[in-house]
C-alpha cells in the first residue's frame, strides 16, 4: 500500500435485519473510500445506516452483500479468527457510549499501553496523550475523567499502535459544547498523524471540521440515490 490508497473502502455493501420475521433493509448498495491523514463523516438521520455501515467496516459484522477493504485486504471472506486478528491490528473503534470504550481498572497511560501492545507495538504513550491535551491525565482511571476527557482518552486508545484506521460512533453524542470542541480537536490531530479518520455524526460542529461528508438516507448514498 502506498500512501496514495485508501486505507478503506467499500463496494456495493447492502445489509438487513430481521424485524417481527421479516428482513428490514438497513444499507443498499454503499460505496465509499476513506482516505489517509483526513476527517471523513457519515452524516444521516438517526435510523439511516450510520452505525450499521461503520460496525460491517470495523470487521464487527459482516455485509450480506459487497466487499470490504482494509489495507487492500477484503475482510468479507476472512475467517473469524483472521478478521478478528485483522481488526485489532489495523482498526480502532471508538463505540458512542464513553464507558463502553475503558477499562476502570486501568489508568489512562495503562490503557495507551494496552492498545499498543494488542497492536505488536511499543513506545511511549507521552507523545499521543500530550497531542491529545491528556498529558496531565495520564495517571488517572476512567472514574477521575470528566466525559469529554474520556471519549479523548478513548480515541487514544483507538489509535494507540498506530492503526491506520480510526472509526468513532456518534463520539460528541453524550457530550457538551466545550467536551465536543475537544474531541473534535482531537479528531483532526489523529488525521494529522496519518490516520484515516472516519465518523458517524449528526453534530454539527463535527461536521464543520470533516474533509468530506457522505450523507445516508434510509440506507443508501443520497448522491447515488
Amino acid at each position: 500500500m502506498t500512501p496514495a490508497d485508501p486505507a478503506l473502502r467499500c463496494g456495493g455493501v447492502s445489509h438487513s435485519y430481521p424485524v417481527n420475521g421479516a428482513p428490514v433493509r438497513a444499507l443498499t448498495g454503499v460505496s465509499l473510500t476513506v482516505p489517509r491523514g483526513a476527517v471523513t463523516v457519515l452524516a444521516g438521520p438517526s435510523g439511516s445506516g450510520k452505525s450499521t455501515l461503520l460496525r460491517i467496516l470495523g470487521c464487527l459484522d459482516r455485509p450480506e452483500e459487497g466487499s470490504v477493504e482494509v489495507e487492500g485486504v477484503e475482510t468479507t471472506t476472512l475467517s473469524t479468527r483472521r478478521r478478528r486478528a485483522l481488526r485489532r491490528a489495523r482498526i480502532g473503534y471508538v463505540f458512542q457510549d464513553p464507558a463502553d470504550n475503558l477499562l476502570g481498572y486501568l489508568t489512562v497511560a495503562e490503557h495507551l499501553a494496552l492498545g499498543a501492545r494488542l497492536r505488536g507495538a511499543g513506545g511511549d504513550p507521552a507523545a499521543l496523550l500530550e497531542a491529545l491535551g491528556l498529558g496531565a491525565r495520564a495517571g488517572h482511571r476512567p472514574a477521575q475523567l470528566s466525559g469529554g476527557e474520556q471519549q479523548r482518552v478513548a480515541l487514544a486508545f483507538a489509535a494507540a499502535g498506530d492503526p491506520p484506521v480510526l472509526l468513532a460512533d456518534e463520539p460528541s453524542a453524550q457530550l457538551d459544547r466545550a467536551a465536543t470542541g475537544l474531541v473534535v480537536g482531537a479528531l483532526r490531530e489523529l488525521a494529522a498523524r496519518g490516520h484515516a479518520v472516519l465518523v458517524t455524526t449528526h453534530d454539527p460542529e463535527v461536521l464543520a471540521v470533516a474533509d468530506e461528508v457522505i450523507e445516508l438516507v434510509d440506507g443508501v448514498r443520497r448522491d447515488a440515490a
